[in-house]
């Protein structure tokens, strides 16, 4: 069985270690990142399924970065958070279930539609 790898670039390390926390919880190899420069080298040579991308990076917009990953591997969800807080298990939860159901064709959604 292969797990599932994600990036997190989060520039506080407290935050970046409760991240990892609860994705490793999920069952998620997580590849930490505490700088855009050093996600966009990790995003670039790594296989990593989906991006967990900090808005507010000391180096970088998180929105630039996001558009740069988004060229250079378009088919890899990344997902923008602003902070850690309240939202952030509601966040991992939406995340999971959206790397969990990527592949599935768009009849599977239907109910939901309702």
């Amino acid at each position: 069985m292969s797990t599932t790898k994600v990036l997190c670039v989060e520039n506080h390390d407290e935050y970046l270690d409760a991240l990892q926390y609860m994705l490793e919880g999920a069952g998620y190899e997580v590849v930490p990142a505490t700088t855009g420069a050093q996600g966009l080298i990790l995003f670039t040579n790594l296989n990593v399924q989906g991006v967990l991308l900090e808005y507010d990076l000391p180096d970088v917009p998180g929105s630039s970065l996001r558009a740069e990953m988004k060229r250079i591997k378009p088919e890899v969800p990344i997902l923008l958070f602003s902070g850690v807080g309240s939202q952030t298990p509601f966040l991992l939860r939406f995340f999971d279930s959206y790397l969990r159901n990527a592949g599935r064709p768009e009849w599977a959604f239907h109910d939901l539609e309702q």
